[in-house]
């Protein structure tokens, strides 16, 4: 647009020459600015696409070991519910036979006694649980809510 209104100013031919290359130059240097900027924005992109890459296979590899972590904890669950069932069961036995409650000192008696009155399990939750170990994250971050969107790890 410039080198328009030059043009259409008149004047003499030589000044509107120079005006010209100057505008000319001008915009030159400003195309040049902007390969730069082109040039450092690529290079950048390249390093954010690497960086994401990397992520993703840290995310990829993450996910394996939760999926791991809670099969694990599943079998754990199971033969942790059979042993008290079977414990259960010989609590039970040894309550209704006549035989055990002779055999049995009255202390144990009366701790036989006690978890055959309740869910065996509650019974032992101190025993088997660290007093350490707060778990009332379990709630958070139940299985059931983490969501494995299988769909990005194609891309």
């Amino acid at each position: 647009e410039q080198g328009l209104q030059l043009l259409e100013l008149g004047g003499s031919v030589e000044e509107d020459y120079i005006r010209i290359a100057r505008c000319f130059e001008a915009t030159r240097q400003r195309c040049c600015r902007l390969e730069q900027d082109g040039q450092r924005a690529r290079e950048q992109l390249a390093r954010v696409e690497s960086e994401r890459a990397a992520l993703e296979v840290k995310l990829k590899h993450a996910r394996n070991q939760v999926e791991v972590e809670m099969k694990k904890r599943h079998r754990a669950e199971a033969e942790l519910e059979k042993q008290e069932r079977k414990l259960q069961l010989v609590v039970e036995l040894l309550m209704r036979e006549p035989w055990g409650n002779e055999a049995l000192s009255r202390e144990q008696c009366s701790v036989l006694s006690a978890l055959a009155g309740r869910r065996l399990g509650a019974a032992l939750a101190p025993i088997r649980r660290s007093s350490v170990v707060d778990e009332s994250w379990q709630s958070l971050l139940s299985h059931s809510d983490i969501s494995y969107d299988r769909t990005e790890d194609d891309v």
